[in-house]
């Protein structure tokens, strides 16, 4: 049995893959979870009344330092859907602007930007990335080949929700500060997958979500903004921070914290989340699930004969990877006989056209939960 197995409530028998959709949290981070929720039921008042802001604050300082940044640059959010929602609501965007993205952005964020460039005019642009890649250089040129001269802001993913691909990122952040363009990044995977510091990589927009790869409690995430472009930020849900009486200092939070009554536990539970992966000795938890990704890799590459999209390295995925298949599969069939014949929760996925597989391993998964998979995809098939 997996050392990690009984960390998790991951139900027995169900051969879980899919952590890159909801992830699932360790016992412990969720027990502070509960604490904290007991103690808002004690005394509600003193609770979110008295001791939230001093609680979040100690929470969020802990957060930045792992994220490498000053606590003044993040806040608290529930999603990075949330997050990507505020950023591009707040950006002042109109006829005659351009909003660049890949085509392998995640389809709500995707709805948020088409939705504002229908309600203010400018235009929203996937720029279809050339596959299979090779090298770096190909998805930064092809990428640069977008910039116009009406380009406003780049937005894009650091891994990305369809194919699992880690984007050269500093690169085109640099790029896009050469043309005077802001960026945004959607982080939703990167936190707990990979080493963030986000000072050095020189976003002006980042959001990430903790409750995947970090394993906190759901509906824990932060949006950061560099101390340039924060004055860009506006409330999306107009609150008591602003134009507070007693301002905090930090505008981010007067602006983005205090939504009306919620339950903070979540991320009040993000530093157990942290302390839990550094006990655990986590980077060196993060390899071998990167062996058993690219095992996946070359196991369904061997079985499809189907070229992958990117080189089997870390530079290109690291605990989540995503495999071409057969034009012939049906997408919806797969994944529900994976479910119902082999108890095996794992995306299955129609992009660009294409379908794919997108494998997640995390430390409660190990070589037989591969074998099951290779096993149930031998089967299901049609060659």
């Amino acid at each position: 049995m997996n050392s990690f197995t009984n960390d998790f409530y991951l139900k027995k028998g169900i051969i879980f893959l899919n952590h890159g959709s909801f992830g699932a949290t360790p016992k412990p981070v969720l027990q502070t979870s509960q604490f904290y929720q007991i103690e808002m039921e004690k005394q509600p008042v003193e609770f979110l009344g008295r001791r939230a802001g001093s609680l979040l604050e100690n929470s969020r300082n802990i957060l930045a330092n792992y994220l490498k940044t000053s606590p003044q640059n993040i806040v608290y959010i529930t999603n990075t859907t949330i997050g990507v929602n505020i950023i591009a609501r707040s950006l002042e965007l109109g006829a005659g602007d351009e909003v660049l993205a890949t085509n392998q952005e995640y389809g709500a964020l995707d709805r948020t930007w088409k939705f504002l460039s229908q309600k203010r005019g400018f235009q929203y642009i996937n720029h279809p990335l050339k596959v299979p890649v090779k090298a770096s250089g190909e998805v930064i040129e092809c990428l640069a080949s977008g910039i116009t001269k009406n380009t406003r802001v780049l937005f894009i993913s650091h891994i990305s929700s369809p194919n699992a691909m880690i984007f050269p990122l500093k690169e085109m952040i640099q790029i896009a500060k050469e043309n005077q363009i802001i960026t945004v990044i959607d982080g939703a995977h990167a936190p707990g997958q990979l080493e963030l510091d986000l000072d050095a990589l020189g976003a002006d927009f980042y959001v990430g979500n903790c409750h995947k790869w970090l394993c906190a409690p759901k509906g824990s995430a932060f949006l950061y903004a560099s101390p340039s472009s924060a004055h860009r930020i506006e409330p999306l849900v107009v609150s008591w921070g602003w134009q507070s009486e007693n301002p905090s200092g930090n505008q981010l939070v007067d602006f983005l914290e205090w939504q009306g009554t919620r339950d903070i536990s979540p991320f009040l539970s993000v530093p157990s989340a942290i302390e839990y992966q550094e006990q655990h000795r986590w980077k060196e938890v993060r390899t071998r699930c990167h062996h058993l990704a690219s095992l996946v890799y070359q196991r369904i590459t061997e079985l499809t004969t189907i070229p992958p999209l990117y080189p089997d390295s870390l530079d290109w995925f690291s605990q989540m990877v995503s495999l071409p298949l057969p034009d012939s599969v049906n997408t919806d069939e797969l994944k529900d006989q994976l479910y119902d014949r082999y108890q095996i929760e794992i995306p299955i996925i129609s992009w660009n056209n294409r379908k794919f597989i997108r494998v997640s391993i995390q430390c409660y998964n190990d070589e037989s939960d591969i074998n099951a998979l290779m096993n149930a995809l031998t089967h299901l098939i049609p060659f």
